[in-house]
């Protein structure tokens, strides 16, 4: 969260009158890029990456394996990381700072949890707000020595490294960075590790594991729920990762284009992960006409192109079971409901209340201000959806994708939707401003 007002960019989006239309490509993926540069630093030599997106929120990433003596070149989106396994981690001489990130605090511990070395993890305001116990739960249970604020609940967290043995761990709720913390955990445990989710979450982890020759399965159990087993490896060998485009970064030029009237626009060269795309499924049944076309396979990841044009939506429900794999696209539904034709619902997704801001809180507010009807649940939200909007206000709180959210609802406004800040977008897409202009969106700075 911005720590004073003059570290804001305030902004008003203004309606696009004619449309948004074009071709265009989002920067690279987020998790991908986390985790190329995590896994890049314990690989057995180092590993090539491409399309590496340089984001506030990566560049912490690559600035904690630093500090841990790994050295990497880089040259503008293309890095080469130089791992000589877990062997060649150093102990850090100050504390890792995360900065904003997330997936970094939850990712890393699993990653150091079997080194010989003390490291303290500390980040923002908003990061030392992220609830620490349902990783730091597990790692103990292996036999991590681990420790946090507030007993353990809270960062500053403390990871001292141990001879870790394998575990069956339930997961409480469906949640692809712990599932992934104690995945790199258990690929230095003594005997397999199993991880049991109640529903399937994102699988980049695994994925870029498999792709460095180490082996990780997932079997389908009752009731959708999902049984990971991880065995240990004595070492990982990448030589390069290809990063595609963001489909989370992606999913606000898909939304905009199906509410702005007139528009059609192309996304090429996306993530296409089943374990990401989540939205399309939900936008499908609110009548969304979107064309999808699987071109490649980046490495462990699927790419392709997404054709969307603006469409006339239907309320629909989004149910528990699949929030994980629309976790983030969560508040770009909501907006979506709001311009829809009848009422929809969002249950199970409590862990919104848990990011960057309270998310759920932050969008009922804000749909508010565009006059939309909005009844907020502990765990979801009933959105019943109107024509248009005239106009409104996000107070951001420093997240990235509330401010984005946002920047869609101003295009579809009348007179303009302001955002009391703008700089947060960095977190995740340095550029985002910019490429929205490329395809005929509006907007200007706000002077406070």
């Amino acid at each position: 969260m911005p720590e004073a007002a003059d570290t804001l960019r305030p902004a008003r989006f203004l309606g696009a009158r004619n449309g948004l239309s074009g071709i265009l490509q989002v920067p690279g993926d987020k998790s991908v890029s986390h985790r190329a540069v995590l896994l890049g630093a314990v690989n057995a030599g180092p590993v090539r990456i491409s399309g590496f997106l340089r984001s506030s929120d990566t560049l912490a990433s690559l600035r904690a394996v630093q500090s841990l003596g790994v050295q990497v070149d880089e040259q503008q989106n293309n890095l080469v990381v130089r791992g000589e396994g877990w062997e060649g981690l150093r102990e850090p001489e100050d504390v890792i700072d995360v900065a904003n990130a997330g997936t970094l605090i939850r990712l890393l511990p699993g990653l150091l949890a079997s080194t010989p070395h003390l490291c303290i993890l500390t980040g923002d305001d908003s990061i030392r707000r992220r609830p620490m116990a349902r990783i730091l739960e597990p790692l103990r249970a292996m036999g991590a020595q681990v420790a946090g604020r507030r007993n353990g609940t809270l960062p500053p967290i403390v990871v001292g490294g141990a001879a870790l043995s394998g575990i069956t761990y339930e997961l409480p709720i469906a949640s692809a960075q712990v599932k992934s913390c104690i995945v790199l955990a258990g690929l230095r445990a003594t005997g397999r590790t199993e991880i049991i989710e109640p529903a399937a979450s994102r699988d980049h982890t695994e994925r870029m594991v498999r792709f460095g020759g180490g082996q990780v399965e997932r079997e389908t159990l009752p009731n959708g729920r999902g049984r990971i087993t991880v065995y240990p490896v004595e070492a990982l060998h990448m030589d390069q990762i290809s990063v595609p485009g963001d489909f989370s970064s992606a999913a606000f030029f898909i939304v905009a284009a199906l509410l702005v009237p007139g528009s059609a626009l192309t996304i090429e060269n996306v993530g296409l992960n089943p374990s990401r795309t989540g939205l399309l499924e939900v936008l499908a049944r609110m009548g969304a006409e979107i064309e999808v076309r699987l071109t490649d396979i980046l490495g462990p990841e699927p790419i392709g192109t997404i054709r969307v044009v603006s469409s006339e939506l239907r309320g629909t429900e989004v149910r528990p079971e699949e929030v994980p794999n629309v976790i983030d696209e969560l508040p770009l539904f909501l907006l979506a409901a709001a311009a829809a034709n009848g009422v929809s619902r969002l249950t199970g997704a409590a862990e919104l209340r848990a990011k960057e801001s309270d998310r759920l809180a932050v969008m009922a507010t804000f749909l508010r201000s565009l006059d939309v009807n909005v009844d907020e649940y502990p765990d979801g939200s009933q959105v019943s959806g109107k024509a248009r909007w005239t106009e409104g206000h996000m107070d951001a709180h420093g997240d990235h994708r509330m401010a984005m959210t946002a920047a869609v609802a101003g295009l579809v406004s009348e007179h303009g939707v302001s955002v009391d800040d703008t700089g947060c977008i960095d977190v995740s897409f340095p550029g985002f401003t910019s490429l929205l202009e490329s395809v005929g969106g509006t907007w200007s700075p706000e002077i406070p």
